[in-house]
């Protein structure tokens, strides 16, 4: 019986008898290499390479091939010790790279499981060669097997004489299906696995199979006592690449913190164990060159044969870094000539390389940054000029590939700006002058990006330079640098407020466009559409709609590449704006609409940009009466970054604002959030008109007519949607020939839009039965009601006041306004309550706690009951009902219920 031995954490192990006989060079064999490997407590049998691995037994050849600490060993014990047939297992050693040696523990270890007789094979008597008629009665004797018999060479990297492994195919190919074959390795085996695969008769699992997925690592990390959430192992894998011995030697050390979370998390590769182990198991057993290559191309996330040997000053990278893949040494190939390091690897390299080249760090970089400079990989070159301290030099890459667009196009503007943030004030060149111009306007740091965007026109000025000056180093090329500085230049335009400044830039740009290659323009489409979208938004602020359209609507048809999702977006917003404000509230809401989704198709940040169409959405839901989605969108927009406000955005939002404050009756407050407190170069008609409005409309609120008027006189007849609105104030002041002239004057570039043609189609109906014209006034409000239908526009019939109730109240214009404006029609079998009050004119909109309440009281629980069970306070619960009660125009709980269901609200 064989003898076994094992541990308090794992399975005993069936160890081989002594052998009595002496391998070739007549040493006695070492049964330890014939005994399985013993599994530890905390190994983890993972089900799918267990499944993977039967699978396998179908094909003569299975190849397990991995790195260091992949698991590959226990792995294949765990499933050999599970097979019924037999199973000889050997644990190769640099010695068996000798014929003879190799050959001897073979026939040894399948004798010692009982796969071969004493008899018909005998032993090589020579440890440097083997007969060949030894091998064919091998594989003979393998293929009379009544069950096959199953080899596991572990560590077989360590056979590298061509000898052996012409001879081990020779047997694999013989013995038939006597012998199926497993090779555990880290490097490829000299075997032609190309004709193994392509006959269908070779299993591989390799590096990536063998990764440890989240999920398993949780597994493992609970084997360790240890609890990890899945999103934090996920983080844990990414770092280790799923890498056995990384995650083991992970949590035997996150098992002494007193936080093992935070370690797992925040551990430092290069003072942890698992740098004892990388660099004894890969790095000290290379030669000299290439430890000095790898601690060198540590600096970068990945690396190409010429670009590391820009970094050692020597020609012989390529293969060097073709055998450390092929190694498995931790060097993972990208594709396309292509490498980068195992994550770990990279930081333990990078902490070796301080200690034994210090200070070459920087150099390094440099060097890399101008070979990624030269081959157009520009985020590398301005990551790795970074990280040298050469912001002359890492500017005039972004200004010269006409990048500085970039900055602001949301895709890696946080990224770029982050980078550049580190520059210190011993970068001077025209180049860097720009980017910190253009990282403060991205900021909305105003005043210093307005300083530094002339400092920059300055220094780029012919006479600053010299016309025939050769240019110094790391200067950018003029046109490149001049055509960056007219972006910024409409940027600053569109900031201040300042439409001729805008003209001007764009102006300059075209021409300076026919200077710049034509190539660099094709890679950058986000400087058009910026540049366009600026001077689209500065010709709105300055009320000058139809040339902002022209340049917006050219924006938003550019084609949908990712750096110019923004400006598209952006464009998009806007040209929703200028719907809104010449009344079109659906069109408006559309083009919002496509420009919030736009935005999130690309993943942008929410809400993305200056957030416009947000602020045009909440002007509709307040048109539409829907206040608490108003509200809504509203708080998005405040989530935006601080500091000087974009004007558009600024107007935007005070109109949207101010009106909603003004529906809910928060006069005061309106009248303040209509200034949009923006400093700009020139007025904008359409955001005075609506300030005007709003402060007109509280006069008329506290009953000061005469002060609501004379504010109107600020409002212009060529803003349809403030005149219109303008006279209805006046018709509301009892000011109808003002009112009917303010119509009459209007001037329109297009179509009017329903915003405009429903609220002046009242105010002639309201003068009309003023008149005692009646039947007019019907024609009028019936016509508002179809055109206001289909936007579903209500605020402008509330906003009318008490003269149109009687009028609604009868047919046809009570169907005309039923189902949207008011309630529609009873359910069959219900009856009308006699003495109940009229319904609204709009349907009434609880609040979701205004219902919860409701619902409570409807089912007869009192104010502590309902407060109780809404976990609320019996106060909260009383404003509620008041609220409730002034929506539905009732004063008792009753008559709340019973309103509320003639309302369909319960």
């Amino acid at each position: 019986m064989a003898e076994t031995y094992g541990d308090a954490r794992g399975p005993a192990v069936p160890i081989v008898p002594a052998v009595s006989r002496a391998g070739p060079p007549g040493d006695p064999f070492l049964r330890t290499r014939f005994a399985l490997p013993a599994r530890p407590g905390t190994f983890l049998r993972r089900q799918r390479l267990a499944d993977h691995l039967d699978q396998a037994l179908r094909t003569p050849l299975t190849l397990l091939n991995g790195a260091a600490g992949a698991g590959k060993t226990l792995l294949a014990a765990d499933w050999a010790a599970g097979l019924r047939q037999p199973v000889a297992w050997l644990t190769v050693e640099a010695g068996d790279r000798r014929p003879g040696v190799f050959w001897a523990y073979v026939i040894q270890a399948l004798r010692a499981c009982g796969a071969l007789a004493p008899g018909p094979v005998g032993c090589p008597a020579d440890a440097s060669r083997v007969d060949d008629r030894l091998l064919a009665a091998l594989a003979a004797e393998l293929d009379d097997q009544d069950r096959p018999v199953v080899v596991v060479l572990d560590e077989f990297d360590r056979v590298t004489a061509p000898d052996v492994a012409e001879q081990l195919e020779f047997v694999l190919r013989h013995a038939g299906r006597g012998l199926h074959l497993v090779l555990v390795t880290r490097t490829e085996p000299l075997l032609p696995l190309h004709r193994h695969r392509a006959a269908g008769e070779l299993t591989e699992i390799r590096a990536a199979e063998l990764a440890f997925t989240p999920e398993e690592a949780v597994a493992l990390l609970e084997l360790h006592g240890l609890v990890l959430p899945v999103d934090a192992a996920c983080s844990l894998v990414d770092r280790t690449r799923g890498w056995a011995a990384g995650l083991r030697l992970s949590a035997l050390a996150a098992r002494e913190s007193a936080d093992p979370e935070r370690y797992l998390k925040e551990f430092e590769a290069d003072r942890s164990t698992i740098a004892d182990f990388l660099l004894a198991e890969v790095l000290k057993g290379q030669p000299a060159k290439t430890q000095d290559l790898l601690l060198r191309v540590s600096v970068l996330e990945r690396f190409s044969p010429g670009l590391a040997d820009a970094l050692t000053g020597r020609s012989d990278a390529e293969p060097i870094l073709a055998g450390l893949h092929r190694a498995n040494a931790f060097v993972e190939h990208l594709g396309h000539s292509w490498y980068r390091l195992h994550p770990l690897f990279g930081e333990i390299l990078r902490a070796h390389l301080r200690v034994r080249l210090p200070g070459l760090e920087p150099e390094l970089h440099r060097r890399a940054a101008r070979w990624l400079r030269r081959h157009g990989c520009l985020p590398e070159t301005l990551a790795h000029g970074a990280a040298a301290g050469e912001w002359d030099f890492t500017a005039g890459a972004l200004i010269d590939d006409m990048a500085i667009g970039e900055l602001f196009t949301g895709l890696r503007s946080g990224e770029l700006i982050q980078l550049f943030s580190h520059m210190g004030p011993e970068a001077r060149s025209p180049a860097t002058d720009l980017v910190r111009a253009a990282r403060d306007l991205a900021r909305r740091d105003l005043g210093r990006g307005l300083a530094r965007l002339r400092h920059a026109g300055e220094r780029l000025a012919p006479e600053a330079s010299g016309a025939e000056s050769e240019p110094a180093p790391d200067v950018p090329d003029r046109a490149a640098a001049q055509l960056s500085r007219a972006l910024l230049e409409t940027l600053a335009a569109r900031l201040t407020g300042c439409p001729p400044r805008a003209e001007e830039a764009a102006r300059a740009a075209d021409e300076l466009r026919r200077e710049v290659p034509a190539h660099l323009l094709d890679e950058h489409p986000e400087i058009p559409a910026l540049l366009l979208t600026h001077l689209g938004s500065a010709r709105l602020w300055a009320g000058r709609f139809e040339e902002a359209r022209a340049a917006l609507t050219a924006v938003a048809g550019t084609p949908g590449r990712a750096s110019t999702v923004l400006p598209r977006q952006e464009s998009m917003g806007h040209l929703a704006l200028l719907d809104y404000l010449n009344g079109w509230p659906g069109r408006a809401e559309r083009r919002a609409l496509a420009a919030v989704s736009e935005a999130e198709r690309a993943g942008l940040p929410q809400p993305p940009g200056s957030g416009i169409e947000r602020l045009v959405l909440a002007a509709v839901a307040v048109d539409r009466h829907e206040l608490d989605r108003a509200q809504a969108l509203l708080d998005e927009t405040a989530r935006l970054p601080s500091g000087a406000p974009d004007p558009v955005t600024a107007g935007g939002r005070a109109l949207a604002t101010a009106r909603l404050l003004l529906v809910r009756g928060q006069v005061r407050a309106a009248v303040e959030a209509a200034d949009p407190s923006v400093a700009t170069a020139v007025a904008s008609p359409w955001a005075a008109g609506h300030e005007a409005l709003v402060a007109s409309a509280a006069y008329l609120a506290e009953g000061r007519p005469d002060e609501a008027t004379e504010v109107l006189r600020r409002v212009s007849g060529d803003q349809p949607t403030c005149a219109v609105e303008a006279a209805a104030i006046q018709a509301a002041a009892g000011r109808t020939g003002a009112a009917l002239d303010l119509l009459d004057g209007m001037r329109s570039e297009g179509p009017a839009g329903p915003g405009v043609t429903v609220r002046a189609a009242l105010v002639r109906a309201r003068a009309a039965q003023g008149a005692g014209d009646t039947a007019t006034a019907r024609r009028l409000v019936a016509q508002a009601l179809l055109d206001a239908r289909r936007e579903r526009l209500r605020r402008p019939f509330l906003d009318a006041g008490a003269w149109i109730r009687p009028l609604l109240a009868t047919d046809p214009l009570r169907e005309l306004a039923a189902g949207w404006l008011r309630p529609g029609p009873p359910r069959r079998g219900d009856q009308p309550r006699a003495g109940s009050p009229p319904p609204p004119l709009v349907a009434v909109e609880l609040s979701r706690r205004e219902r919860d309440v409701l619902e409570r009281v409807a089912r007869m629980m009192s104010t502590e009951e309902v407060a109780a069970d809404l976990y609320v306070s019996v106060n909260t619960v009383k404003t509620h009902l008041k609220s409730v009660y002034r929506k539905l125009a009732v004063n008792r709980r009753g008559e709340a219920v019973r309103r509320a269901r003639d309302l369909r609200l319960l």
